[in-house]
């Protein structure tokens, strides 16, 4: 069934409707991105007023150009923040170089999955570019991803219309336990190895950490 808020943005804006919610949710504004292109989906399939191909080319636009704006913003206004505001939650330099060192050998796979889980999806991409994430490798794991996630639930959605919604929840669900499981582990492991991997990241990384330190 489609969503009858959405509808009228739709009507009104068409494909734009499509980028601006899926843009506007990847570079950290939690708006209802993923709700938007299975709306538009369900909506191609039943009015024909737009293309099911320009819907899936609207999300995969909007979500790499949002993820992007998303990771200058994370590049050049996180560390500011994290340097101001970072020890009241017991972040210091020695554990956001833990945090680049991680993002480095892991942070494609945390961007490609990330865009199939709702928090993650708002997030990941400011947390890319606070992390240092090497652009190349963001764009073409962010690409990969954008691509890969508006294809599976567009095309979805246009096939099986509004019974899409149902499948979308064991989907969010699956993806939603396996990053929660993810997450559980890594910190256990990062609590009961926080020293060893302090000195790994400072020997990989060594003196200040460019970009934090004033």
């Amino acid at each position: 069934m489609i969503n009858a808020g959405l509808y009228g943005w739709l009507t009104s804006l068409g494909y734009l409707a499509v980028a601006l919610f899926v843009g506007l949710e990847s570079l950290g504004i939690p708006l209802p991105g993923e709700t938007m292109l299975i709306t538009a989906a369900a909506f191609a399939a039943a009015t024909h007023q737009l293309s099911i191909v320009g819907v899936i080319a609207a999300a995969i636009a909007g979500a790499i150009v949002g993820d992007n704006i998303g990771f200058g913003i994370g590049w050049f206004g996180g560390y500011p923040l994290l340097r101001r505001f970072g020890r009241y939650v017991r972040l210091d330099e020695p554990k956001l170089k833990v945090g680049r060192y991680i993002f480095m050998r892991q942070g494609s796979k945390v961007v490609f999955f990330g865009r199939f889980v709702a928090v993650l999806r708002t997030y990941a991409a400011f947390l890319a570019g606070t992390n240092r994430m090497h652009w190349i490798r963001f764009l073409i794991a962010n690409a990969l991803g954008g691509i890969v996630w508006a294809t599976l639930y567009g095309v979805g959605a246009f096939k099986l219309a509004g019974a899409i919604t149902k499948l979308s929840t064991p989907f969010e669900i699956g993806f939603a336990a396996l990053a929660v499981v993810v997450i559980i582990a890594s910190a256990i492991f990062v609590r009961t190895h926080i020293k060893r991997l302090e000195a790994v990241a400072e020997a990989a990384l060594p003196g200040p950490l460019e970009g934090f330190s004033k």
